[in-house]
């Protein structure tokens, strides 16, 4: 596996100057994200495959264990507040279990049983989606995973840092990211988890740009929980609606917030009525007003 083995370029760094170590830490950083760009062909593909799975209603999974599903789990915690993915769309199967937000349980990754127990128990099926995150693609909780996921008909998508890793055969769709040996041998939470959170970003996003949670590239489903995140609503209904601050807000407030609502509320609508093309739109914006 190549990101078990040492660079021999590094082999002493515990013995450089700390601002060699920096910059060498820098670029290996740099180049981590550059291994995105072979893989974007897969990730897009993935994307695709994953909203329309969603937009049929399903759910959104993550599995992973260690470094890998904290990453995971983070990407997908991130969508309520973002995009307003409804938390009971997703599921999160954390080698562990929640405790290992918090601190290391390594062990809990050899569990093949507890995975296979978890996507029984969260009831995946063939509207779901499950992301699988594993470093070295050999993980056996996140394959037991994706096989038992892939067994009750969700759609599986894998990422790992090591090409020809078993997990990327098990999934539906395989996302490799060839971050190489680390700077400290073995320490994936470095570049091979600098290329996962990257990774997930994108697709996750992506995926919600194609249900239509975006539009003019800003976050119209959006949570505004608090006063930043209201000016920021405010300032989008203003400047999508073209209407001046007092009439965004008068519209979000007369929308419980809603900043997808309000912009049709601004251009005339009322809140039923807004509500309405929304729901006709599949919450899409753009159709909405379309």
């Amino acid at each position: 596996m190549t990101t078990e083995g040492a660079d021999p370029r590094f082999v002493d760094i515990d013995g450089w100057p700390v601002a060699d170590a920096v910059a060498a830490m820098a670029d290996a950083q740099g180049r981590a994200v550059a291994a995105l760009s072979p893989a974007l062909p897969a990730l897009s593909a993935a994307a695709e495959a994953g909203a329309a799975r969603l937009a049929r209603g399903g759910r959104l999974a993550y599995a992973g264990a260690g470094t890998s599903g904290r990453l995971a789990v983070q990407d997908g915690v991130e969508l309520t507040p973002t995009y307003d993915w409804p938390d009971d769309r997703l599921v999160f199967l954390l080698a562990g279990g929640a405790a290992a937000m918090m601190r290391g349980i390594e062990g809990a990754e050899d569990d093949a049983d507890a995975a296979r127990a978890a996507v029984a128990g969260a009831g995946l099926g063939g509207d779901d989606v499950l992301v699988a995150v594993a470093a070295s693609g050999r993980t056996p909780y996140t394959r037991a995973a994706v096989a038992a996921a892939r067994a009750a008909g969700a759609l599986t998508i894998a990422i790992a840092n090591n090409p020809g890793a078993p997990l990327l055969d098990d999934a539906d769709h395989a996302v490799v990211l060839d971050t190489g040996a680390e700077v400290v041998a073995g320490s994936t939470r470095m570049q091979a988890g600098t290329a996962q959170k990257a990774a997930l970003n994108i697709l996750s996003t992506a995926m919600m740009l194609r249900l239509g949670r975006v539009y003019r590239g800003r976050m119209v489903a959006m949570r505004a929980t608090n006063a930043k995140l209201r000016a920021r609503a405010v300032a989008m209904v203003a400047g999508l609606a073209t209407v001046d601050p007092p009439a965004a807000e008068a519209a979000l407030v007369a929308t419980g917030w809603s900043v997808r609502a309000a912009v049709l509320v601004a251009g005339g609508a009322t809140p039923d009525e807004a509500q309405a093309r929304l729901d006709r739109a599949g919450g899409d914006l753009r159709r909405a007003l379309g």
